[in-house]
């Protein structure tokens, strides 16, 4: 009797062991020891996100540049830039050398108002370098002379380009084009774009240095 009493009791304690043990593995999976270690890391993801008021901090950054180059230069800062300012003008491609002739003249008589010195073809001192191309078209009675200005530093890298147009009325009518457009291009439309061109070079300058 006592031996069965012992063995019933054997039995007892060891079913409540092993029911301990199921329990075990249901409130102690390793399913769920993870999030109790991914909270933390989760924690850890914002506290590294937290950074992410860092991408807020570029824009800050970006903010804080923007009043520096939105800043406008003072007369006596465009002055200094200009001054120097050494400017080099290549030969003129496209136009006939009558035309180009007031042009050039204009161009040396504008940048001297400006501030602006000129250098010759051989000065190695020049701090940028303008070459321009143009043509001139026909069309009854307007002639439209299109020109392009390539603003290039010593080493030949292009900072900046110019372009536009302007009619002039013409004297031949019905020319397609070429050299007999020119004779239609007075000079004071070459003056006209040359004035043009030093006062977008200028404007170039004072904004490159804000």
């Amino acid at each position: 009797m006592r031996r069965s009493r012992v063995t019933t009791v054997s039995l007892l304690v060891a079913l409540a062991l092993a029911a301990c043990t199921n329990a075990k593995d249901v409130l102690e999976p390793s399913a769920i020891t993870p999030p109790a270690t991914s909270a933390p890391a989760a924690q850890g993801g914002a506290a590294a996100a937290v950074p992410a008021p860092a991408s807020s901090a570029a824009p800050a950054t970006t903010t804080a540049g923007a009043p520096a180059a939105t800043t406008p230069v003072t007369p006596a800062q465009a002055a200094a830039i200009l001054a120097k300012t050494r400017l080099q003008i290549a030969p003129i491609v496209g136009a006939s050398v009558e035309a180009a002739t007031p042009l050039t003249a204009e161009l040396q008589a504008r940048a001297k108002q400006r501030g602006i010195t000129l250098a010759g073809s051989q000065d190695q001192t020049a701090t940028h370098v303008l070459k321009g191309y143009f043509s001139a078209i026909s069309e009854g009675k307007d002639t439209t002379v299109i020109y392009v200005w390539d603003v290039y530093d010593p080493s030949g890298n292009r900072l900046h380009r110019i372009n536009g147009q302007m009619k002039a009325p013409a004297v031949n009518s019905g020319n397609s084009g070429g050299a007999d457009s020119w004779k239609a291009v007075s000079p004071a439309t070459m003056q006209a774009i040359a004035d043009q061109t030093i006062d977008q070079f200028a404007a170039f300058l004072g904004g490159k240095a804000s």
